[in-house]
């Protein structure tokens, strides 16, 4: 394992990426146990090797990276995923988030910023971008217009108020000394928005199976 006990695989379907981050991983200290190139060869491989982060590519050889997280988590539940996207690519990050991804990086961070989310992601924090509370923000107003909304989790002031902050590029640090807060508690309110957005996700994907007869005994 890395120093920190942290290991690490590294899913993406460009070889030359693949490695160049799997080298970077380890000079920072991280084991890179695994790597893979696409949906099936991740969920094999997370089943073997229970890394304990996952940097899920969105565009795989067979599938897209929301496929794959969903994939990895059915059997390696305790690994946290962080999507390495490139920014045209929100939309698609946003399904992995409800499919359980905890963070999303874009693939022009630096080897610091990326160890860092790497250390983020194993210690169970968010990794936010800007770009991405603007979508979730959106996505829960969208959810809040739907049909039988009443089902589905909305965001508390507080919450809606740090996503605001973090969409106009605040970091957690300076968004916890406006609001007068801990930084912990920032953080806190941002995994919270994450959660709710993937138990916002099983309630569509229920709802639909319902209104689809999908949930009838064969």
């Amino acid at each position: 394992m890395g120093a920190d006990g942290t290991t690490v695989m590294v899913v993406d379907d460009h070889p030359i990426w693949r490695d160049a981050v799997a080298r970077d991983l380890a000079t920072e200290g991280f084991e890179v146990v695994a790597t893979a190139d696409g949906v099936a060869s991740a969920r094999r491989r997370a089943a073997v090797v229970r890394p304990t982060v996952v940097l899920m590519d969105m565009r795989l050889a067979d599938g897209n990276g929301a496929q794959a997280t969903a994939e990895v988590l059915a059997v390696s539940p305790a690994s946290r995923i962080l999507v390495l996207s490139a920014s045209a690519e929100h939309d698609d990050v946003l399904e992995a988030v409800k499919a359980g991804a905890i963070g999303y990086l874009v693939k022009s961070a630096s080897k610091e910023e990326l160890a860092e989310a790497v250390r983020a992601t194993a210690a169970g924090r968010a990794v936010f971008t800007p770009g991405l509370a603007g979508l979730v923000l959106g996505e829960y107003r969208r959810i809040a217009r739907e049909p039988g909304a009443k089902a589905a989790p909305t965001l508390t002031e507080r919450e809606t108020e740090v996503l605001r902050y973090v969409a106009k590029g605040l970091t957690a640090k300076q968004i916890a000394a406006r609001l007068s807060l801990s930084h912990r508690t920032v953080e806190n309110h941002v995994q919270a928005t994450f959660r709710k957005l993937q138990i916002g996700n099983r309630v569509e994907l229920a709802r639909y199976a319902i209104e689809h007869g999908l949930d009838a005994d064969e």
